[in-house]
């Protein structure tokens, strides 16, 4: 053997090596595909052959990944990573809607998203959805098929004050804003608007507790006061996980004599013209609530997480991040909001 093939023989031989790893390297790819894609087939069929309706309230804003956990949590689906590269990979994901959808266990994860795209909802309920104002509530009414006459007078606060505890501590000029629970309920042909809100100011009633009563006096708050702020916790964030946190940092910013700083109240205050609502402009609370809230914003307000952040953010990822002071607040607005904070918050 020369010493060239002695020097270089060995190099003429590591390329069928390498060949062969990589030919090894590719099957475990291929294999490894071909069990994910077996994996996500068996996914998207249905959970069981029940037929049994079951209502998914979706809220307006709902991120693919919160839905997700709705149905997953619902039992409607198997995998809720799995309906996020369904939606994602149909291009159906910025199409999902808000509303209140009758599902089954019998229905495929490609069919329950495709209903939710299309916005296939229930047609014999009316969905007070968690968040809304009561201007959109109205229309929600009115598309259920009432007359405009009929739901006006019946969202006439002064009809129920009276009658309905959930009333009682409010401002005499108060409108029903905030006060109808967000829920579905049941619509038939002989069903009257004033029907409609009075079970939703019912069900407020039931989620305004003595417990719930006792615990925003303890933050210094009266009960109007209580859902106004629950009302702005509502639509901070989209989550449950994060809401005692946040009514935290609100409540802390009052003792402390901030604003509030809400974008959420800065959109109310455009939607209604009324500028007093722009927490970012004045000191305090808004005059009133700023859409329905759910028991969970209620239970947030009442009961406040123990920690003293006075800044909060929602990212881009659906994580909300805390901070205690104006130049770590704007440096995770940097680093995490991008397409929720185009202005930089």
């Amino acid at each position: 053997m020369t010493r060239y093939q002695r020097q270089y023989g060995n190099r003429r031989r590591f390329p069928r090596r390498l060949l062969i790893l990589v030919i090894i390297i590719a099957l475990i790819a291929l294999g490894g595909s071909v069990i994910v894609r077996r994996q996500y087939s068996d996914n998207l069929r249905p959970v069981s052959s029940s037929t049994q309706e079951v209502h998914v309230t979706i809220a307006s804003g709902s991120s693919s990944s919160v839905i997700a956990k709705q149905l997953l949590d619902a039992g409607l689906i198997r995998n809720s990573q799995t309906f996020e590269l369904y939606v994602n990979s149909h291009n159906i994901r910025d199409k999902l809607q808000a509303g209140t959808y009758s599902f089954s266990q019998s229905m495929s994860t490609a069919e329950i998203a495709e209903a939710i795209a299309a916005g296939k909802v229930a047609t014999d309920l009316v969905t007070i959805l968690p968040g809304q104002r009561i201007d959109q509530i109205r229309e929600t009414l009115i598309t259920a098929g009432f007359k405009p006459i009929a739901v006006n007078a019946a969202l006439n606060a002064a009809n129920y004050r009276n009658d309905y505890p959930a009333l009682a501590d409010n401002p005499s000029k108060a409108t029903l804003e905030g006060f109808l629970y967000p829920d579905s309920y049941q619509l038939t042909a002989e069903t009257q608007p004033s029907e409609i809100v009075a079970e939703a100011l019912k069900e407020m009633q039931k989620y305004l507790s003595s417990d719930v009563r006792v615990s925003f006096a303890r933050q210094g708050l009266s009960v109007y006061q209580g859902v106004s702020l629950a009302s702005i916790v509502e639509q901070e964030v989209p989550g449950t996980a994060d809401r005692a946190k946040v009514a935290q940092v609100f409540l802390l910013r009052l003792k402390r004599d901030m604003t509030l700083g809400s974008d959420v109240t800065v959109n109310y205050a455009r939607a209604v013209h009324n500028g007093l609502y722009d927490t970012t402009e004045h000191k305090g609370l808004p005059p009133g609530p700023i859409g329905t809230v759910s028991k969970e914003a209620l239970q947030a307000v009442a009961h406040p997480a123990s920690t003293d952040w006075l800044f909060f953010v929602s990212g881009d990822n659906g994580t909300t991040y805390f901070s205690h002071t104006y130049e770590e607040h704007k440096a995770l607005i940097a680093k995490y909001c991008h397409a929720a904070c185009p202005s930089g918050g």
